[in-house]
């Protein structure tokens, strides 16, 4: 059976790789930031945009589709591509973690998840089985197998149970494949946060020769140090072959300390959200727009952005948005938010190409632009 993905290898230093992700709807250039659509669309972006910003592929959510509109309907219009007017790459999260921030209004059990959906407030029922076939409906490039997603901090037994059903869930979402030679599945490697349980369970997925692999369960609360030394523990142990995709990770020092362990692909609603709370991540560091000190201010959000927003507005037009309640205010910082993330991945393939010495310092500007600027 040949995979619908392929991963080419360009540059490497150290764990740190650069390559380029082949997809049936196009070539992923890695590392890549995937921009968050969890209902199908980026929220306030259009299509054109993202591509604009340097995006070249999104995230969708299965669970989110599969509630509203359907994903037998989206199937019957087309598939997700045609939905949403996205002819790039899509990855699609199966909804383990969303069912995981449900947890007081689920049931897991080892046939799924029973869960109460906030939308209409009706119980549905989540198999391995169901999540492959609503993914397989929606059309998409990269689906993602069923998991459980544990909290932290939980103790040894807790994570081993939970690991170990997570592999007979992934045995089970292959089993219910129809559409292998269209739609990629990715295993997602748990275990918490013990270093031989990952360890052991990305030796154990491996052996199931999937088209891809992820590393899943953290950014769930953790110290940073400690979501880095799962993914150091982890990478190693993942076939050098194909794509890997860290869940849900996160501020730009994050992704680049993950890219420096190895890590390919990246997904985080960070930069969106911040934008609609009226927070941009500048070369200068993260501001909030909002405050007063940018009343009066003429200058572009980040002088060293080419951005639509820094291209044509100021702080104080920007800050006056948000003071009015205007929507153009969430949607301008978000546009913004993305293209930095789109840029800083750009550097980070960059520097992989150039070598070490460009490698650290792209590690040491991640952390600058991270941090708060001091108000």
């Amino acid at each position: 059976m040949s995979s619908p993905l392929s991963y080419t290898l360009r540059a490497t230093v150290g764990q740190a790789r650069s390559g380029i992700l082949t997809t049936p709807h196009g070539e992923v250039p890695t590392p890549a930031f995937m921009p968050v659509g969890t209902y199908g669309t980026v929220k306030g972006l259009i299509p054109e945009e993202l591509r604009d910003c340097g995006a070249s592929i999104v995230l969708s959510n299965a669970l989110h589709l599969w509630v509203r509109p359907g994903d037998e309907l989206i199937r019957e219009l087309g598939g997700l591509h045609r939905f949403m007017n996205w002819d790039g790459p899509i990855l699609t999260d199966s909804g383990g973690y969303q069912i995981f921030s449900l947890k007081e209004f689920s049931t897991v059990s080892e046939e799924g998840v029973k869960f109460r959906a906030p939308v209409d407030g009706q119980y549905r029922m989540l198999t391995p089985e169901r999540c492959v076939q609503i993914q397989e409906n929606l059309g998409v490039d990269l689906a993602m197998a069923f998991d459980e997603c544990i909290e932290w901090p939980a103790d040894r037994a807790r994570v081993l149970a939970s690991t170990q059903r997570t592999t007979r869930w992934l045995k089970r979402c292959i089993a219910a494949r129809t559409q292998p030679d269209r739609t990629a599945l990715l295993g997602i490697v748990q275990g918490g946060f013990y270093a031989d349980l990952r360890k052991a369970h990305a030796d154990e997925i491996v052996e199931l020769d999937l088209d891809a692999y992820a590393i899943g369960g953290l950014s769930v609360g953790e110290p940073q140090d400690q979501m880095l030394a799962m993914v150091e523990e982890t990478t190693p142990h993942l076939p050098a072959t194909k794509v890997r995709y860290l869940m849900g990770v996160g501020y730009p020092v994050d992704i680049a300390e993950a890219v420096s362990r190895g890590i390919d692909l990246f997904d985080c609603v960070i930069p969106t959200r911040s934008g609609r709370f009226g927070q941009v991540f500048t070369h200068e560091g993260r501001l909030t727009i909002k405050h007063a000190r940018y009343r009066e201010d003429s200058r572009p959000l980040d002088p060293e952005c080419p951005c639509y927003t820094c291209r044509s507005f100021s702080r104080a037009y920007l800050r006056h948005l948000f003071q009015a309640n205007e929507i153009l205010a969430p949607r301008l910082l978000s546009l913004h938010n993305i293209a930095f993330y789109q840029r800083l991945m750009a550097r980070l393939r960059a520097a992989i190409e150039q070598g070490p010495d460009a490698l650290t310092e792209v590690r040491a500007l991640a952390l600058r632009w991270s941090a708060a600027i001091p108000e």
